[in-house]
């Protein structure tokens, strides 16, 4: 009696799923992304379209110098075009809620949102950029200016120093982390999946812990006499 043939190890995470895995996340931290906008609208007492055009940067921003820098094509948000019109309805409802509810949005209310989407933008941005066969630096770096440059346009149209630079809390830094421990899972062969929740989950950890602690990065203090 002939021995059975091998049975071929199925694979886990076919490239179809795992591109449905990543559109989730990517929509995920746009939608993370576009309340931290819209909070900062609320709080400059902008009309709709400032609204609109601050939660726009902050969710879609990031992922266009990404795909400008990667010479990805078509922009990400135009792939998924069913996203602004997405966007339009949160920011309309958003608008109608907060008016009817006399909601007053803080600075402090503006910092989880946007510490979930820094992670959910790391890890998409890294995976993009490492499945495009880019060195690990040149992704995690990619990964950083996914999660990181939508708040600085944000900030930047709302006539603020970007928080990124100026908390001195640590922001880039998470991101930054959580691009290596993308890198790290698939160096080691884990499932891309696991990976991204993990790189995810790390930015995402790292940026709270930071604000719940109050640990800040230590600041450039010159002398008085170098200030001349």
């Amino acid at each position: 009696m002939s021995p059975h043939p091998a049975v071929p190890a199925m694979d886990t995470a076919s490239p179809a799923h795992l591109n449905q895995f990543l559109t989730g996340i990517e929509a995920a931290a746009t939608v993370a992304f576009a309340l931290s906008g819209l909070l900062e609208a609320a709080r400059k007492r902008l009309d709709a379209v400032g609204v609109c055009m601050v939660a726009g940067l902050a969710a879609f921003g990031g992922g266009t110098l990404r795909d400008i820098l990667l010479d990805r094509r078509p922009f990400f948000w135009v792939e998924h075009a069913l996203w602004l019109w997405a966007l339009l309805l949160l920011c309309a409802v958003a608008m109608l809620f907060m008016r009817a509810r006399h909601f007053a949005p803080t600075a402090r209310a503006m910092l989880w949102p946007d510490a979930a989407g820094l992670g959910l933008f790391t890890a998409s941005g890294t995976q993009i950029a490492l499945h495009g066969g880019a060195p690990a630096i040149v992704a995690v770096l990619m990964g950083v200016v996914t999660a990181v440059f939508g708040g600085v346009l944000r900030d930047i149209v709302c006539n603020e120093i970007p928080s990124a630079f100026r908390d001195h809390q640590p922001y880039a830094l998470c991101a930054f982390a959580g691009g290596w421990v993308l890198v790290a899972a698939h160096a080691c062969g884990t499932a891309d999946w696991i990976g991204l929740v993990a790189a995810a989950a790390a930015a995402a950890a790292l940026r709270m812990l930071a604000l719940m602690t109050g640990l800040t990065l230590p600041r450039w203090l010159p002398d008085d006499d170098d200030r001349r």
